[in-house]
């Protein structure tokens, strides 16, 4: 019985083949599990920091604005939006149009 060529496959040459024949040998030992380990120390403010940047004497002011009549609080991301922007999901809960 004669088998059918695919002419479109891709090629290999011999070092091709070598190199999968490799791969099936490491295949086993690619199957256990393991963890990742993150080696990061919550104390370790330095890399929050700017360098050179002394931020000690600055205060962040802002003026709170009350939610006006015409606003509204998105259900979903909780931001204050207009009520041209309300939508109402499908559980009748209020949501903005970027959260719908």
């Amino acid at each position: 019985m004669a088998t059918g060529s695919d002419y479109d496959a891709r090629r290999g040459s011999d070092a091709d083949r070598a190199d999968q024949s490799g791969l099936r040998e490491l295949a086993p030992g690619l199957t256990r599990s393991s963890t990742a380990v993150v080696d990061e120390d919550p104390n370790d403010a330095s890399c929050f920091e700017l360098p050179g940047a002394d931020l000690s004497g600055e205060e962040l002011a802002m003026k709170v604005v009350p939610k006006r009549a015409d606003e509204f609080t998105c259900s979903s991301c909780f931001l204050v939006q207009h009520r041209s922007r309300l939508r109402i999901s499908s559980a009748g809960r209020q949501v903005c149009a970027d959260c719908v």
